[in-house]
């Protein structure tokens, strides 16, 4: 099996992004949280998604370039229009303005929406990727730091005929001493959904024994 420099598969993904319109600021940052989960060990969330950032661009389901904004705060929170930007530009947006409220006063809560109702991961603001690269932010200036997102139905609770739970990720990073900060990154189903979207071409190629 071949191996890339890690640069240059983020440079590689970086260019990707940049060739369907996006911004360099923002191809970067989207290439940056991508190739972090890859060298984390979760390429459900890395290289393999790159693929459906810029579907969503081409589509027209995603703005790029377009600008987050509050629609509304207070001292310790903040209520954000991701403007249907990609995931990684709305969550860093709105994670920086919960580091300088927690700085400020002890706390600070934001919380993302859109009013377009297109199936994504997160309705307006898309897939915002390993949830726990944007904790680290807050852990990184001395914080503990928590990032949560709903997604689309995808988990049938038990006894129900369909989906009504999504994956509903959650991700909570708390700096110690010595480096050894508290990571948690997960989702509150068995598993996360990318996972299982990585093993679809395995089977597609697997022959399958049934049990009598």
């Amino acid at each position: 099996m071949g191996r890339v420099r890690v640069a240059e598969a983020q440079r590689f993904m970086s260019d990707c992004l940049k060739a369907v319109g996006t911004a360099s600021k923002a191809a970067d940052l989207q290439a940056a949280l991508l190739i972090q989960a890859d060298k984390f060990g979760h390429p459900s969330h890395g290289l393999n998604r790159l693929e459906m950032y810029v579907n969503d661009i081409l589509s027209g389901a995603c703005k790029p370039n377009n600008q987050p904004k509050i629609l509304k705060e207070s001292q310790s929170t903040a209520w954000v229009d991701a403007n249907n930007v990609l995931g990684a530009t709305a969550s860093q947006f709105a994670m920086d303005i919960a580091i300088k409220k927690a700085q400020e006063t002890g706390v600070g809560w934001v919380s993302v929406k859109d009013d377009k109702q297109i199936y994504q991961i997160i309705p307006g603001s898309n897939h915002n990727g390993m949830a726990g690269f944007w904790s680290q932010m807050a852990a990184d200036k001395g914080l503990i730091g928590m990032a949560f997102t709903n997604t689309s139905p995808l988990l049938a609770p038990a006894r129900s005929k369909q989906a009504a739970l999504g994956t509903n990720p959650l991700s909570v990073v708390a700096p110690a001493s010595k480096g050894e900060s508290f990571y948690l990154d997960m989702a509150t189903t068995a598993v996360a959904v990318g996972k299982v979207l990585n093993m679809v071409p395995i089977c597609k190629n697997t022959t399958f024994l049934q049990i009598q």
